[in-house]
C-alpha cells in the first residue's frame, strides 16, 4: 500500500528539491555542478511566468522524489514537454515513486497538447533506461546531446557576436 502522494510542488519545497538535484548530482558523479539555489528555484518555478513544473512525492511531510519539466517547442512537432530530472532518494527507491512521478509529468504532457516528452538518461545508468523502456520510451542511442555552458556561451559570443 503506498503512503506517499504525488503533487504539484510549492515553493517551499525548493529547499528539498535542491537537495534531491545535488543528491542526482552526486550520483551522476558531477558533484560540484549545480550551480543554482533555493531562490533561483523559487523566483523560476513560481514567478509570474514559472520557467518549469516540479512534482514531489511527499510522505509525512517529507519531500522523497521529485520531477521537474519544461515545455519545448519542436518544429517538427510543437509543444513538448522535456523531462530535466526525475530523482528519487536513495532510501525510498523501489516503491514506485518514480513511476508515479513519470505519470504525473507524462500526464501534464497530455493535458498541455504535446505531442511529445523527452528526456535524456546517461548511457551507464541501466537501472534507469531499463525504467524507461519498460514503459514504453525509446531510447534513441543516435544523437549526441550538444551543449554550451555558460563559459561557452561567452567563448562563442566572443568569437562570433558580429556574424
Amino acid at each position: 500500500m503506498k503512503e506517499y502522494r504525488i503533487r504539484p510542488a510549492k515553493p517551499e519545497d525548493m529547499g528539498a528539491v535542491l537537495n534531491l538535484i545535488r543528491e542526482l548530482a552526486v550520483f551522476e558523479r558531477e558533484p560540484d555542478a549545480v550551480e543554482i539555489s533555493v531562490e533561483d528555484l523559487v523566483r523560476d518555478g513560481f514567478g509570474p511566468v514559472p520557467r518549469f513544473q516540479c512534482y514531489v512525492a511527499e510522505e509525512e511531510g517529507k519531500v522523497l522524489a521529485m520531477a521537474l519539466c519544461y515545455p519545448r517547442y519542436s518544429t517538427w512537432k510543437g509543444l513538448t514537454i522535456h523531462l530535466e530530472d526525475l530523482v528519487v532518494t536513495e532510501t525510498a527507491r523501489g516503491r514506485g515513486i518514480g513511476g508515479a512521478l513519470l505519470t504525473a509529468v507524462i500526464r501534464y504532457a497530455r493535458d498541455r497538447g504535446a505531442r511529445r516528452a523527452s528526456w535524456e538518461v546517461l548511457d551507464w545508468n541501466d537501472p534507469a533506461i531499463n525504467f524507461y523502456a519498460d514503459r514504453g520510451a525509446r531510447i534513441l542511442t543516435d544523437w549526441n546531446l550538444v551543449q554550451l555552458n555558460a563559459r561557452g556561451i561567452d567563448m562563442y559570443l566572443e568569437r562570433y557576436e558580429d556574424f
